[in-house]
């Protein structure tokens, strides 16, 4: 009666979801202040005022043609500062047209899969991942080949990645900022698989495109610098919305960049902006594209997230767990006392702790726990962690 492929994914879907849905019925029972969701990463602080701030003058304003049907590509003075805006933080030119406004980098994922894969072409996705990845590949006719990073740092594991490569690679997904380690992945390394991806592309006659998402990229700690992947890669595709970086998750507005050195990539930029229509995005947003064009300067307040991050870092590692310093983004993935991390999920339920495990990210021993909530509640929490760490660490 519907389609077998949606129902059986549908008992493969996102643990995020399930945790976040288990947290609705404890806040019923036991209060909301009693349960502490780490479950997704829905951001708890408002927009920037300057964002706020726009959105309120156009919405006042008089100018034509704001709600009207538009280029699918997107408005082409928001384009032009989109690239003007990326040329500047990657150092080399990126002209408007390689600029695609998208519903989010969700929708520009599928939007850049659907351009890119015939049936049964492969997509290296690196674990820990974000799931949704498998399903985008799938939604286009492609094959997902998960390859392990380094359990140590979370890096991605270049000789792992150079076995997975075969004549059927299309391309590979990066997402660093990283979701759900926290991980910022070295330029030292994107460079060793920059020369691997060139050197296979070589030896299999084909082009290897690099999808790299990155809502996150302004969302980093202690001085560290998210390499430009422009710079580092020939065929690299920068996916991003503004979900986190300008806290507008539910305004869907995002972006594709796509590199000039691309072969054909004014060829490829028309297919992504014919897959934007087909696909039923159509395009993204009037009023947000306006909003973000003059916002492509400003962030959310990144020190609130250092301070929740070292809060809970420093509590759970003093509390015998081993866990990776988050670099950027607001999740931290620390290793499970047990082997099963859907049981010491469950187990955390008893402390009304909602996290989400690590097998959700093709990376089990190991759990998430997203800190982009409210500074209260990651301190309330404290006490329950304790009781939880008490039951593993003698």
């Amino acid at each position: 009666m519907f389609s077998k492929k949606v129902v059986e994914n549908l008992s493969k879907s996102s643990w995020i979801r399930a945790m976040f849905e288990q947290g609705e019925k404890l806040r019923k029972i036991y209060g909301a202040d009693k349960v502490y969701d780490f479950s997704i990463g829905n951001p708890d602080i408002e927009p920037p005022m300057k964002v706020r701030q726009t959105l309120k003058n156009l919405v006042e304003s008089n100018e034509p043609g704001l709600h009207r049907y538009m280029s699918n590509a997107g408005h082409t003075d928001v384009r032009r500062k989109v690239a003007e805006y990326i040329s500047r933080e990657n150092g080399m030119e990126v002209p408007f047209n390689n600029i695609i406004m998208t519903v989010g980098a969700a929708g520009a994922l599928n939007v850049v899969l659907k351009s890119i894969l015939n049936p049964d072409e492969e997509v290296i996705v690196l674990a820990p991942y974000f799931v949704e990845y498998l399903f985008y590949i799938d939604n286009c006719g492609g094959k997902p080949v998960v390859v392990k990073t380094n359990s140590g740092d979370f890096e991605p594991d270049i000789d792992a990645i150079e076995k997975a490569i075969t004549p059927a690679t299309k391309a590979i997904i990066l997402n660093s900022p990283n979701n759900p380690t926290g991980v910022i992945y070295s330029e030292e390394i994107l460079k060793k698989l920059a020369d691997v991806l060139e050197q296979k592309g070589k030896e299999f006659g084909t082009e290897i495109f690099v999808l790299s998402d990155e809502p996150y990229a302004k969302i980093v700690y202690d001085g560290v610098k998210v390499p430009g992947i422009l710079r580092i890669f020939k065929n690299a595709i920068i996916v991003n919305s503004f979900s986190k970086s300008l806290a507008l998750p539910g305004e869907r507005i995002g972006y594709i960049a796509a590199s000039p050195n691309i072969k054909d990539v004014d060829l490829l930029i028309n297919a992504m902006i014919y897959s934007n229509r087909v696909l039923g995005f159509v395009n993204a947003p009037s009023l947000m594209q306006k909003v973000i064009a003059e916002s492509l300067d400003e962030a959310v307040d990144i020190e609130s997230y250092r301070k929740k991050r070292d809060i809970l870092y420093n509590k759970l590692v003093s509390l015998g767990f081993s866990c990776v310093k988050p670099q950027g983004a607001f999740y931290l993935f620390p290793k499970t006392p047990i082997d099963d991390d859907v049981e010491f999920v469950n187990h955390a339920l008893k402390y009304n702790l909602l996290l989400v495990p690590g097998t959700g990210f093709g990376f089990p021993g190991h759990v998430r726990l997203s800190y982009c909530i409210s500074l209260e509640t990651i301190e309330n929490s404290l006490p329950a962690f304790e009781a939880l760490a008490k039951e593993y660490f003698k």
